[in-house]
């Protein structure tokens, strides 16, 4: 026999105690976590603060991954009252033990004129642009729209510059900044998915910019057609509020990463080299520099670029990708980061690895008494680099 919504509701309102909308506001959401299960956009509208939105489609496969634990004390509601009832029903029969529902729902919480939050900074355009994202409780409105308020800078228009430039207008972030002095050439397009065969011979800032704008045109691209060098560091990093590293050069790789830590600046970096890549994320004053990770550069010999030694076209697609995600991840202040943590990938065997990064006491960037406090030049450091500008993009 098919149980009715008549009777689902009474089976319900047996099982799960119900608040009023005084007592939900007296008990903090980190005694009894809110709930929402409404539409996104009956939650965008108005919602309890504090409160997590799981509409009630997606209540089964979704609570598990931010309510992991059972017995944790839950407050359901919805606009009246019927929605939250069939939900804390579910919830019941899933095995949670602790869940109670909300009297009236909203209309009853604002009859009583309590706080309400809402999200409406986007756009009706924008909504529909990064629906996706909106229905992902780590994003939301909040999120996406911390995204558009992000400015990031990009070192290399190249191969890792490419998809994390891509993927991150793509999310929304807000303002990206380019830095490259180069112009495109054919050889780049085997990786370079910024770039196209029309725009050989163009610099690949305004290349960049073109591809960029395409993809999402609310996109501010600005322009720094220079190389990254010890004199305009430091003013480039405090303009943004986080840097991904997509060069390949050591004495450029040393700079990036001591400015990140004497300005303060996240730094997003990467690498590829032949079939292998590797990632992490510097947070200042919290984790290793790179300076930590290499106290000196290796022979040239022993490092040669990609332009000497090759780098299978995919690969840095994959790099700049996590770097993307990883400086997505910052701006969000959502999941666990590759800070302190060096992921290597090896594409042939198709195997990632992880190792622990640790500070250096000694370093003389980021160590217990650093003696570098202003940014230099690394050319003599790194030999066989004739000038910290040259930047080979991988």
């Amino acid at each position: 026999m098919t149980t009715t919504v008549a009777a689902s509701l009474t089976e319900a309102g047996q099982i799960a105690p119900t608040l009023s909308p005084s007592q939900v506001r007296c008990q903090p959401n980190t005694e009894r976590r809110r709930i929402d299960v409404r539409e996104l956009h009956e939650f965008d509208s108005g919602h309890l603060p504090d409160a997590l939105h799981l509409s009630r489609g997606l209540l089964e496969a979704s609570i598990k991954t931010y309510v992991p634990d059972r017995t944790t004390p839950l407050t359901l509601y919805c606009a009246a009252g019927t929605r939250s009832l069939l939900a804390a029903k579910t919830l019941h029969d899933m095995g949670y033990t602790n869940v109670a529902t909300m009297t009236g729902g909203l209309t009853a919480w604002t009859q009583q004129g309590f706080p309400v939050a809402a999200n409406d900074d986007l756009t009706a355009a924008q909504r529909d642009r990064y629906a996706r994202h909106l229905l992902l409780p780590e994003v939301g409105t909040s999120g996406q729209c911390a995204l558009l308020d992000a400015k990031v800078l990009i070192v290399g228009a190249g191969g890792l510059g490419s998809p994390a430039a891509l993927y991150l207008a793509a999310a929304g972030v807000g303002t990206l900044g380019l830095i490259d002095f180069d112009t495109v050439e054919a050889s780049n397009l085997q990786r370079q998915l910024l770039h196209t065969q029309a725009r050989v011979g163009m610099r690949k800032t305004a290349s960049a910019r073109v591809a960029l704008n395409a993809l999402n045109s609310e996109v501010v691209v600005q322009l720094h057609d220079e190389p990254l060098t010890a004199v305009n560091c430091a003013d480039l990093f405090n303009a943004y509020d986080l840097v991904i590293n997509g060069c390949d050069n050591f004495a450029t790789r040393y700079l990036a990463s001591d400015v990140a830590v004497l300005s303060g600046t996240p730094l997003v970096d990467g690498s590829v080299h032949r079939f292998t890549g590797e990632a992490t994320v510097v947070l200042p004053g919290q984790t290793a520099c790179y300076r930590c990770r290499y106290p000196a550069p290796p022979s040239p010999e022993n490092a040669p670029s990609c332009t000497q030694a090759g780098v299978l076209g995919v690969l840095p697609g994959i790099v700049g990708t996590i770097q993307a995600t990883e400086a997505i991840k910052l701006i969000l202040r959502q999941g666990t980061s590759l800070a302190g943590r060096l992921l290597r990938i090896d594409a042939l065997a198709m195997s990632f690895s992880e190792y622990t990064v640790p500070r250096d006491p000694a370093c003389p960037v980021c160590g217990e008494h650093p003696s570098i406090d202003a940014p230099i030049d690394y050319v003599e450091f790194c030999s066989g680099v004739t000038s910290v500008a040259q930047a080979a993009h991988p």
